[in-house]
């Protein structure tokens, strides 16, 4: 039997969403082991280069981007997955024309950012 650290729970889109009816907003602490940030990122913007101590994945719903990941660019579209290594430098960039949407997975209860630019 689960116990309330692993039991699973639900978090409605009103609850974490900065703008009522968009694809934007963060969770920290998802399962007391995740962090969430669902980005919404119009043509030309993105974050700029940075860290985590902890493993990151990307995964896009809408638009696409240009990620830096490392010393590689990577280009990725709708349904498509990237993971990024612990303590690798990344950014991206949207590309438009559309808005990008992505859910990115932060594999830690908090954020942790080292800001690189």
């Amino acid at each position: 039997m689960a116990d309330d650290t692993t039991t699973q729970r639900a978090i409605r889109r009103e609850d974490w969403s900065e703008t009522p009816g968009e694809w934007h907003g963060e969770v920290q602490g998802f399962g007391g082991e995740v962090s969430l940030i669902f980005v919404r990122a119009e043509p030309g913007k993105g974050p700029r280069l940075h860290s985590h101590p902890y493993p990151e994945t990307f995964i896009v719903r809408a638009g696409r981007a240009l990620y830096t990941i490392g010393d590689r660019e990577i280009e990725a579209g709708p349904g498509e997955i990237l993971v990024v290594p612990a303590g690798v430098p990344h950014k991206f960039r949207s590309l438009g024309p559309e808005v990008l949407e992505s859910i990115d997975i932060h594999a830690s209860e908090r954020f942790i950012t080292d800001w690189l630019e």
